[in-house]
Order: C-alpha cells, then sequence, then structure tokens
C-alpha cells in the first residue's frame, strides 16, 4: 500500500467501515496503515466489515487540548473489539458520556465521514 486512503475515506462517505488486512501475517489494521503495525508487511488490502462490536476501552474528555475539539467536551474516544477481530477507534456518541461502559454493544455510525460508535 502507498498510504493511499482514498478507499477508506470514500467507505467512510458512503456509510461503510472498511479495515485493513494484512497479506503477510493476516491481522487487522485500523486506523489505515501503509505497513503492517506487527510484521512491517507493506501489503494492506481494504475489506468490509459488520460495523458491530463492543467497546474495549475508553475515556471521557471534560477538557480538550485539540483546537478542534474545543467546545464539544465532553466526548468519549473508545476502542471498539469488532467481532471480525480488528480493534477499532472512534468516539461514541447518542448517549451520555456517564452510560458508556467497557462491553456495552455498539454499532457504526458516521460524524462528518468518519467512524463513530453509538449503543445498540
Amino acid at each position: 500500500m502507498s498510504g493511499d486512503i482514498s478507499a477508506y475515506r470514500a467507505a467512510c462517505a458512503r456509510g461503510e467501515l472498511l479495515v485493513q488486512r494484512c497479506t503477510s501475517c493476516a491481522r487487522r489494521v485500523h486506523l489505515p496503515e501503509p505497513r503492517c503495525p506487527w510484521c512491517d508487511g507493506d501489503e494492506l488490502a481494504f475489506e468490509p466489515v459488520s460495523g458491530r462490536g463492543v467497546v474495549h476501552t475508553f475515556t471521557v474528555v471534560h477538557r480538550s487540548f485539540v483546537p478542534a475539539y474545543r467546545g464539544r467536551e465532553p466526548y468519549v474516544p473508545a476502542w471498539v473489539d469488532l467481532p471480525e477481530g480488528a480493534r477499532v477507534f472512534g468516539h461514541v456518541v447518542g448517549c451520555p458520556p456517564q452510560q458508556v461502559r467497557i462491553g456495552m454493544p455498539v454499532r457504526v455510525t458516521f460524524v462528518d465521514d468518519l467512524p463513530h460508535w453509538r449503543p445498540l
């Protein structure tokens, strides 16, 4: 892969979540990477996934130091485990931050063409 994530962005824009699979070690990778973080392979193919998962871990941000997120607090960035074997990143939306729990089932939704997670 050359670092071109246009297929990933196009899929997000149409409401589809893709993850990469390394052709050398078969591990899944998200967010898109130019090389496999496990084996350093450079052939990563994009594949669609179900878009369902469970919250692996999360935090609640009450004060952001990232200019683009100031004024959006509180928000909940999380790692989500998919049944396909990938751990993916995004914000949990659609519920109050205090209701987010480890193990909570979620489904992908897209905000500004980026994957976020909504409780099931």
